[in-house]
């Protein structure tokens, strides 16, 4: 895992602002913490809830970042992407 990652995780998981390796940023507002990936949110905490999404980009990068949530479990077999065991689309989902 990339140093980039650990930050930027440790910051999503601690509810603190920040950009991270000048593609990675946090933003905190008074009811969710979001994770962003170049500009496209890939994940919010809200009400201790975690949703995730891809974004439309099945991209190492983002599978990594993804990854590092936890509770969070991504593999691509023969291109297709699988969440925890099952085939994702990559869109919206509660962890």
């Amino acid at each position: 895992m990339r140093q980039v990652t650990k930050e930027s995780i440790n910051a999503f998981n601690n509810n603190s602002q920040g950009s991270f390796g000048g593609n990675t940023r946090i933003v905190v507002d008074n009811e969710a913490t979001k994770l962003y990936l170049f500009d496209n949110l890939i994940a919010v905490k809200e009400n201790n809830v975690l949703r995730i999404s891809n974004a439309g980009w099945e991209s190492n990068t983002t599978k990594e970042r993804l990854n590092a949530l936890s509770g969070v479990n991504i593999v691509q077999k023969k291109g297709t992407w699988y969440l925890n065991g099952n085939e994702w689309s990559g869109d919206w989902k509660a962890i």
